[in-house]
């Protein structure tokens, strides 16, 4: 969530963790100890804000000393959730009782021992990790994805599990977790509860990671004709950014591409070329601007920097032409952002 209370005045993209008697934020989310801890007892919660009239989705908590904390969540129904735990919380910590909300590892027994962020890392390696493949199934070709079966037989091969069915809970976390999506009616079907598992270990099964630049192309009756569904969304706005890989520091122009559904912010080469060179996943994603970078320091980039936070915590920055222009991409992508899937 985007922060602001307290200990700063701008607005910070913090990890939040909401615990049965208080909030506790972080600078990132592999941090061992928090930047600071609001407790809940006494606590009450406004939603919706209206104190900051240019940000959508912000609620307020005020601590019991009158202190006032401001959240802004991505899109409506993520502050929705956060502030019907909160209100949960609050009353559990009145009437005395404890609370608990559902916790997705628990659920399926996961061990604690397992890592997801660095489990996902390895799985994205392009050399030892699970390869993309272009699949096909139903007159739809899915590009930048893979099979149910090679996640688990991966998952088996690099020592990750003991068995199978170890490999479906694990998978089922990673997909809980929004590490993998599903691609295809069958895996979105059992990602929504209607199959026993929420993960399949099938060969029709597919699935891809949130950020590879995965799309489906879908065949007309025509077979030598190909329609791709992910670019026949309205296109919001285009046009050149400098971006810094996320991999790698170095800054390169691209074209940008943003449609309006997918939610998928797609980049070129700009000397051209029809195949894009990657895809930011916009869903659920922080877009903040930024005052500046330690590596950038020896640019003139004031106002004119802004920053995307991926759901699984990727961290792009991109360079506008001005600070016009870098508001107009920030709310084009917060638009995107909240109503695309």
């Amino acid at each position: 969530l985007l922060m602001q209370g307290s200990m700063f005045n701008t607005w910070k993209p913090m990890w939040v963790v909401l615990l049965e008697d208080g909030i506790e934020f972080y600078k990132r989310k592999a941090d061992n100890s928090p930047k600071g801890m609001v407790p809940l007892k006494g606590s009450s919660i406004n939603s919706p804000c209206q104190d900051f009239g240019k940000r959508m989705f912000v609620f307020k908590l005020t601590a019991a000393k009158q202190q006032d904390h401001f959240f802004q969540a991505a899109y409506l129904e993520e502050r929705d959730a956060w502030v019907r735990d909160i209100k949960k919380a609050i009353h559990c910590i009145d009437g005395g009782q404890r609370f608990a909300r559902k916790s997705t590892r628990k659920s399926i027994r996961l061990p604690e021992t397992i890592n997801l962020s660095a489990l996902y890392l390895s799985m994205k390696d392009p050399e030892k990790g699970i390869k993309e493949l272009k699949l096909e199934k139903d007159k739809k070709v899915f590009n930048h994805c893979f099979t149910g079966t090679s996640v688990i037989d991966w998952l088996v091969s690099s020592n990750s599990i003991r068995n199978r069915k170890e490999g479906l809970m694990l998978a089922s976390s990673l997909l809980s977790e929004g590490y993998l999506q599903p691609a295809g009616d069958t895996s979105k079907a059992a990602a929504e509860g209607l199959s026993d598992t929420p993960f399949l270990d099938l060969s029709d099964a597919y699935y891809y990671f949130p950020d590879s630049g995965f799309f489906c192309e879908g065949n007309s009756s025509d077979d030598d004709v190909v329609l791709k569904e992910e670019f026949r969304g309205i296109v919001v706005k285009q046009g050149c950014l400098l971006k810094q890989g996320h991999r790698r520091k170095n800054w390169k122009v691209r074209k940008f591409v943003l449609r309006e559904d997918p939610a998928y912010l797609h980049y070129y080469d700009p000397a051209g070329g029809e195949e894009p060179l990657g895809a930011i996943h916009l869903r659920g994603c922080v877009v903040t601007a930024v005052e500046d970078m330690p590596d950038s320091k020896k640019y003139d980039v004031d106002n004119i920097l802004f920053e995307i936070i991926t759901a699984n915590e990727i961290h792009y920055y991109l360079q506008a032409a001005s600070p016009a222009e870098r508001t107009e991409w920030i709310k084009a992508i917060q638009a995107v952002a909240r109503t695309g899937k």
